[in-house]
C-alpha cells in the first residue's frame, strides 16, 4: 500500500450491509430535517420576541446555531454516501470536515458549561444575578469559547496535515474522525494520539466538573428553599439541561476516552450518531420547545395565536 500526504479515503461506516442504506438514509434524513426545523424555529422564536432577549435564551440561541452547524458538518456527506453508495472523500475534504466538526463539538461542550453557570447564578445568587452575568462577561465567555474551539481544531488539523496515510483505504465511519483516521496513518501518530487524549480529558472532564459543581450548589440551594413552588420551578429549569448533559457526555466519552489505537468497535458508530446527530436534534425540543414562553412566541410568529386561546 502506498503512503501519501494527500490520499483519498472511502467512508464505509454505514454502508457495509447492502440492505440497510435505504432505511438508514430515510432515518437520518428525517433526523437531519428535524434538527434543521427545530433549531431554526428556536432561533426564530428567540430573535423575534423581545421577552426572550435574556441571557438564558441567549445561550439557548447560541446552542441552536452551533447545533445547526454541527449536524450540517456531517449529515450531508453521510446522506450522499448512503444515497450513492460512494463514500469517496479527499484528504482536504476530510481535514476540513474534521476541523469544523471539532469546532462545533467543542462549542457544544462549552455552551453546556456556560448554561450550567448561568443556572447556578440565577438560582443560588438571584439578587446578584445581574451583576454576575453582565452582557460584557457573557460576550467574553462566548468569544473565548469560540477562540478556544478554533485554536484546538487548528492544532489538530496542522498536525494531521503533516502525517502520511495509506491511499484509497476505507474509513469505518460515516465522517472523518480522529480515531479511524489515525488507524490509517503510515507515519508516527503518537503525538496526535497523546494530544487527543489530553484535550479530550481537559475539555471533557474540566467542564463536566464545573457543571457538577454548579448543580451541587443548585441542589443545596433548592433543598434549603422554603417554597415548594420555588423548588419545582428551579428543578424544571434544570432538568432539561441535565438530561442533555448526560446524553452528550456519555456518548462522547464512549467514543473518545480510550486509546486511539484501539480496534474499531460497532459501539463507536452508535455513540457517534448519538452526539453528532441525535443530541443536536433533541436539544431544541428538550430545552425550549416545551417551554411555554417559546411556544407562545412561535404561535404568535406562525399566526396561530388564535387557536391558543
Amino acid at each position: 500500500m502506498n503512503c501519501s500526504k494527500n490520499p483519498d479515503f472511502v467512508l464505509s461506516g454505514l454502508s457495509s450491509d447492502p440492505d440497510k442504506p435505504q432505511l438508514l438514509f430515510g432515518l437520518f434524513l428525517a433526523l437531519y430535517l428535524l434538527s434543521l426545523l427545530g433549531n431554526s424555529l428556536l432561533l426564530l422564536a428567540i430573535g423575534a420576541d423581545i421577552h426572550l432577549h435574556t441571557l438564558m435564551y441567549f445561550f439557548l440561541s447560541q446552542l441552536s446555531l452551533v447545533d445547526l452547524c454541527f449536524t450540517t458538518t456531517t449529515a450531508p456527506k453521510m446522506l450522499e454516501t448512503l444515497w450513492t453508495s460512494n463514500g469517496l472523500i479527499s484528504f482536504s475534504e476530510c481535514l476540513a470536515q474534521l476541523y469544523f466538526f471539532t469546532v462545533f463539538a467543542d462549542m457544544d461542550n462549552q455552551l453546556l458549561t456556560a448554561m450550567a453557570i448561568d443556572r447556578y447564578a440565577a438560582i443560588c445568587h438571584p439578587l446578584h444575578y445581574a451583576l454576575l452575568m453582565t452582557p460584557c462577561r457573557c460576550a467574553l465567555l462566548l468569544g473565548g469559547s469560540w477562540g478556544v474551539a478554533h485554536s484546538i481544531s487548528l492544532v489538530h488539523a496542522l498536525l494531521l496535515s503533516q502525517r502520511s496515510f495509506y491511499s484509497n483505504q476505507e474509513i469505518p465511519h460515516f465522517f472523518c474522525d480522529f480515531r479511524p483516521l489515525l488507524r490509517l496513518a503510515c507515519s508516527d501518530t503518537h503525538l496526535n494520539e497523546d494530544l487527543t487524549m489530553v484535550l479530550t480529558g481537559l475539555l471533557g472532564i474540566s467542564p463536566l466538573l464545573c457543571i457538577t459543581s454548579s448543580y451541587a450548589h443548585i441542589f443545596l440551594a433548592v433543598a434549603w428553599s422554603p417554597s415548594a413552588h420555588g423548588k419545582k420551578k428551579a428543578l424544571a429549569t434544570c432538568s432539561s439541561h441535565l438530561s442533555m448533559v448526560i446524553l452528550f457526555y456519555s456518548s462522547v466519552f464512549a467514543s473518545y476516552l480510550k486509546s486511539p489505537s484501539a480496534s474499531h468497535a460497532s459501539g463507536e458508530l452508535g455513540a457517534a450518531v448519538m452526539y453528532a446527530l441525535v443530541t443536536p436534534t433533541l436539544n431544541p425540543f428538550i430545552y425550549s420547545l416545551r417551554n411555554k414562553e417559546v411556544k407562545r412566541s412561535l404561535k404568535r410568529i406562525l399566526g396561530i395565536e388564535s387557536s391558543w386561546h
